[in-house]
This record gives C-alpha cells, structure tokens and sequence, in this order.
C-alpha cells in the first residue's frame, strides 16, 4: 500500500501546491483536510476540490464552527487573550483545533505522516508540531515549505507552470489566515513597516473614518459567556458572528501590529477582530465589576502568562491546564450586562450591571446615605505605611534619603 500524508489544508498558495511538492519529493498519496473554523469567504466544497484538482487522493471538510467558538475562542475570551496587549491570538487559538482533526484524520486514514504548510519563520510550524507531539507523538511531521525548500516565489511559479487553481499570484502576494475569531495579513508590500496599509488589506472591518450611525448594544454574560445580545439568546458561534457584523460596521478591531515572533524574528502582522475586540472589552468591564480586587490583579498575570503560552503553541501544556482551572474559578460571578456605544473604530463601554456585582453604590457615593466611615482611614493609612516610614527613617539616619 502507498504511503499516505495528511495534510492541514487551507485551500491557499502554500497547501495546493504542497499537495504536489509531497507527492514528487515522497512518492506518498496527500490526503487534504480542511477544517471549517468560520473562515467564511469561500465556500468550502470549493475548497475540497480545489484540493482534487491540486492532486489529493482524497479530501474533506471537517465543520468545527461550535466547537471551535466555544471550547477554543471562549476561554480566550475568559483570559482576556491580547498578545502584546493587542492582538487576540487570532491565529493561534485555531492551531490546536486544526492539530486535533488533523491527527484525526491520520488516524482514520491509516497514515502515520502528517504535514502542514508553515513556513520556517513563523509561529505556526511550532503551534502545529508540538500539538500534534502532545496528541500523537507517534506520528511523524513534515512542513514542506520548511522542511522540501518550497519558498513563496517557487510556489507561485509551480502552481502557474501546473495551472493549478489558486487565486495568490505575484500581483497579490498577501498571506491571509482567517476563522471567526478574526484576520490575519501578513507579507507583500506589508513587510516593508513604513508601509501604510491599503483598504484591500482589509475585509472583516469597514472605514472606521467614515463610520455609519453610532451602534448601542447590550451584550448579557454567564459566568464569563455571552450568552445573549440585546435579549436575544445566542450560541458562542452566534455571540461572536454578531459582533463581527456590528463591530466590523463600525470599523472596530483593526490592530496594526510589529510583534515578538516566538522564533526571535520581529513580523509586521495587520489583524482585523471586530467581534473579539469588541467581547474582550466588555468581558474586561463586567470583570472589573465582579472580580474582587486582589483576584483580579492577579489573574491579569495569569491572563498574560495564558496567551503567551496559547501565542507560543503550547495549548496542551500542563501550565496552560492549570492556568485553565484558575481562569475558570474567577469566572462563576462574572454575570451580568454591558452596554457598549459601536462608533468609529471605538467600542465604549457606557453602563454596568450584575446581581453578582461588587460595587456598592453607598460606599462609592460621596453624597448623603455614605456609609463608608470614613474615620477609618487615619488608622488604616498609619499602619499601611509603618513599613515605608520606618525605612524612610532609617535612610534619614544614614543620609540616605531623598533629595529634596
């Protein structure tokens, strides 16, 4: 029997022509597996067979939408997941999903080789090798554009010298990776950093310059979900397909971005997440409601450390487990409503609400019925800076103080 590889198929530049790139430097038949994580745009029977018409021996779609929303976007969500403090680890948080169908997929097909279409440079080769070691250590990984010299210029001219039918060309040179968390875009004209992008850089999002009617919105959370947008009931699916129709109106979630590449390379990346930009936001404003104070600054740290692992591919690690059972305890009182303005680029947070809040009206207000008392905070001020006023006084005694 032929040896089989599946292949991780995006129906993209790099993956059709790796269908052929295997075959001739192997001799193995490609199985092509796309796996449907709300990309949207095209459809993705034409997606399957392009991957015939590109040479596979079999290929399917494999319909992840819901599971992806919710087992893999919605913790994101939960850990406020912004690398850098900008970037909602668009695609980072759809490797580990793909990872999971892939060695599926070898399973079912009796292959013991899987492959993907990531480059040498890129985060992803390393999202996808160490998930399928955590998964199938048994297996083996090839990355033809890493590992059999299929560089972007050789990929272009292979598939215009087979005809093959793939829409990147060298006047459209764009890298894109999409699913319904967001976008990404990256190379061409892009890698230049002066550059500044053009509109057809972008596609989730409109001009925020020349926004339509300011947007209000009223999206209800359970413990850490969305679980309805202005009163009616939504699946995670159908929260963040929302939001990415009525955020990416208003221009909202367009992040322009020089980030630290796992491999030590700086890449200029252009991301469009309206949806996600727009929950993560009102997910951090029903938090600062509902988390006691000393939680919720340390679960900003366990937040950076959990998208850092997530961005560095190491989804099914056991820090990224424990980190997981953290995130989801601080999440059982953050219930409740947010109401956002949509306008401009900009999603504002305008009113709070939760039975579950911790914010107490006669304590804040500085007008009558205050119950805060108020004769407290000469003894607590004393006691909480003893330590500083004793080091002070020592530094005094040394002639070390400050300079005045």
């Amino acid at each position: 029997m032929t040896d089989r590889v599946v292949l991780a198929y995006s129906g993209g530049l790099d993956t059709s022509v790796a269908i052929g790139w295997i075959h001739d430097a192997t001799g193995a038949e490609v199985v092509a597996m796309a796996v449907d994580v709300g990309q949207g745009g095209e459809d993705l029977d034409v997606v399957r067979q392009r991957a015939l018409d590109c040479g596979a021996v079999e290929a399917y779609v494999a319909d992840a939408r819901d599971e992806f929303a919710t087992e893999y976007c919605m913790p994101a969500l939960q850990a406020n997941s912004l690398y850098m403090d900008r970037y909602p680890n668009v695609s980072a948080i759809s490797r580990p999903v793909i990872v999971k169908h892939l060695v599926k997929a070898a399973r079912q097909f009796g292959a013991t080789t899987v492959a993907h279409g990531c480059t040498g440079k890129g985060n992803d080769q390393v999202r996808f090798e160490v998930g399928i070691t955590s998964l199938a250590p048994d297996m083996t990984c090839i990355a033809p554009v890493r590992d059999l010299a299929l560089t972007r210029d050789k990929a272009i001219e292979y598939a215009e010298k087979h005809n093959l039918p793939i829409a990147t060309t060298k006047k459209n040179p764009f890298s894109i990776d999409q699913n319904v968390w967001g976008r990404a875009v990256e190379t061409g004209f892009l890698e230049d950093i002066w550059n500044e992008p053009t509109k057809d850089v972008y596609n989730y999002t409109d001009d925020p310059a020349f926004p339509p009617v300011a947007d209000e919105v009223i999206i209800s959370f359970e413990a850490g979900i969305p679980v309805s947008i202005d009163g009616v009931a939504v699946t995670p699916l159908q929260a963040i397909q929302e939001m990415n129709r009525r955020a990416g109106a208003q221009g909202i979630g367009r992040v322009d971005i020089v980030e630290d590449r796992l491999v030590g390379i700086k890449s200029r990346e252009v991301y469009e997440a309206p949806g996600a930009m727009a929950l993560i936001a009102a997910h951090q404003e029903l938090e600062n409601v509902t988390i006691e104070r000393e939680q919720a600054r340390f679960k900003r740290t366990v937040d950076q450390r959990w998208t850092e692992l997530v961005y560095d591919g190491q989804w099914f690690s056991p820090l990224k487990r424990s980190l997981d059972t953290f995130i989801a305890d601080t999440q059982k009182y953050v219930t409740g409503d947010i109401r956002m303005v949509l306008h401009g680029g900009r999603a504002t947070v305008t009113g709070r609400r939760s039975d579950s809040s911790l914010y107490d009206f006669n304590l804040a207000t500085y007008d009558s019925g205050d119950t805060f008392d108020q004769s407290s905070a000469r003894g607590f001020i004393d006691i909480y800076g003893l330590s500083a006023k004793q080091a002070a006084a020592r530094d005094e005694k040394f002639g070390q103080g400050p300079t005045l």
